[in-house]
């Protein structure tokens, strides 16, 4: 697919790094809840070479999904990477064997997390680190200062080229940016959660992207009567109307959906082909509830 079909494209601020604006979320290409290996280990390495054959070059991963699994998955699929590929990793937490999701925001335990991340994609640096702040149910107003340093020293030792945030808020957003250039913010955002609005916006005017992840809802699908209705207008599934709606909303705003299927792959990927008219995007709009634009 080209430029045009997977949304047009957008490169980082302050980078060389050109990523077509549809790209893929590595999360689910883990075993069930994100742990262990897939139940069918050659079919996860089918979907990333049928990402990289339709022209997606932006892919987001983790070395806590599984732990450690999509990464080496990711490279036993791809390596050695095309030269226009972006990973675009994140650190700030760990997978205990309870399984539960863990801050792990120290020193040791981010350096350490850099260097499975370099070790189980196979690569000498990163091109882009998110700092995850793992809130309990969404960012929390509390200072990120002393992880966003140790991530700019570890930039600064030449192993991460660039930085980028998760799960933040805009005001820590603005505390970052007071240690280093923050290329991304990765946040929860869908067309029925939009408390993002503001900072969306905010970035734009700074040309750094946004990437929402649960672009479709996360482990429960987008569920709207309106949505149903549109896609049944446009003759085409609402996961596609949900994702175009996303592109339409800023141009900033880059895409990772993810899947275990290839045919859900190709469903979310036909999504930049769909154009909106403004009628279509105002019904939309009014899918999310006042509280979740606020």
């Amino acid at each position: 697919m080209s430029d045009a079909t997977l949304g047009g494209s957008f490169t980082f601020p302050g980078t060389a790094l050109t990523v077509r604006r549809l790209g893929y979320g590595a999360m689910q290409l883990a075993g069930p809840g994100v742990w262990g290996p897939p139940k069918d280990p050659e079919g996860a390495v089918a979907i990333l070479r049928e990402v990289v054959a339709a022209g997606v070059n932006h892919i987001d991963t983790s070395d806590f999904y599984g732990p450690h699994v999509t990464n080496q998955i990711i490279r036993k699929a791809l390596h050695p990477y095309p030269k226009d590929l972006v990973i675009v990793t994140k650190l700030g937490g760990r997978r205990p064997p309870d399984k539960s999701w863990r801050p792990a925001i120290s020193r040791e335990e981010l350096t350490a997390a850099v260097y499975d991340n370099l070790r189980n994609l196979g690569l000498d640096v990163l091109d882009v680190v998110n700092y995850r702040s793992m809130g309990a149910a969404g960012p929390e107003e509390r200072s990120i200062a002393p992880q966003v340093t140790i991530l700019a020293e570890l930039q600064r030792k030449g192993l991460i080229r660039h930085i980028g945030l998760s799960n933040v808020t805009a005001a820590q957003v603005a505390e970052a940016q007071g240690i280093t250039r923050v290329v991304c913010v990765q946040n929860y955002y869908n067309v029925a959660h939009r408390h993002d609005d503001a900072l969306i916006d905010g970035l734009a005017k700074q040309g750094i992207a946004y990437v929402p992840f649960f672009p479709l809802g996360g482990f429960t699908r987008l569920q709207s009567s309106t949505l149903t209705a549109v896609a049944g207008g446009l003759g085409v599934p609402p996961v596609q109307v949900a994702l175009a709606w996303l592109l339409h909303r800023s141009a900033n705003v880059l895409l990772i959906p993810g899947t275990s299927s290839i045919a859900h792959l190709r469903e979310n990927l036909a999504a930049g082909k769909i154009t909106l008219t403004k009628e279509i995007v105002k019904k939309l709009d009014g899918i999310a509830a006042p509280s979740a634009k606020n």
